[in-house]
């Protein structure tokens, strides 16, 4: 093969890499836009809350998770070890926590938003002892 070809053979073959790559990473890790927000995939028999059926604060801090932050506190985005496996079992470090701040209270409170994957959300108003499964499109 001369070394023009081979040139244009390996052009080739890094573009298809790169289009791969890039249909790839949109099909399984495409971040919610706007009013795509992902759904509620997986309930485990909790109560169904739209976002507007909660405190005010949950739809701030779930604008603030949708655009990356900035977050209050160092915990925010940590992992969720769901150890009283109130909500669905997924592998270690599938679901994320953030504080939902609580008008009164001068620490992180009881509220957290908990995250899973790109389509799960959950609310806890008293610090993990029940949950509501969240649809955020409303």
């Amino acid at each position: 093969m001369s070394p023009r070809r081979r040139i244009s053979a390996a052009l080739i073959g890094l573009l298809v890499l790169v289009a791969g790559g890039a249909v790839g990473r949109h099909a399984l890790a495409a971040a919610p836009v706007g009013d795509r927000a992902p759904a509620v995939t997986s309930t485990a028999g909790l109560p169904v809350r739209t976002l507007s059926q909660l405190p005010p604060q949950v739809a701030q801090v779930w604008q603030l998770i949708q655009h990356g932050g900035p977050f209050r506190y160092r915990q925010d985005g940590a992992v969720f070890g769901n150890r009283g496996g109130r909500l669905p079992l997924r592998p270690s470090g599938f679901y994320r926590e953030y504080t939902v701040p609580t008008p009164g209270e001068h620490d992180r409170g009881p509220r957290r938003l908990v995250t899973g994957g790109t389509a799960e959300l959950y609310y806890t108003g008293n610090h993990y002892a029940s949950f509501v499964a969240v649809d955020p499109r409303r």
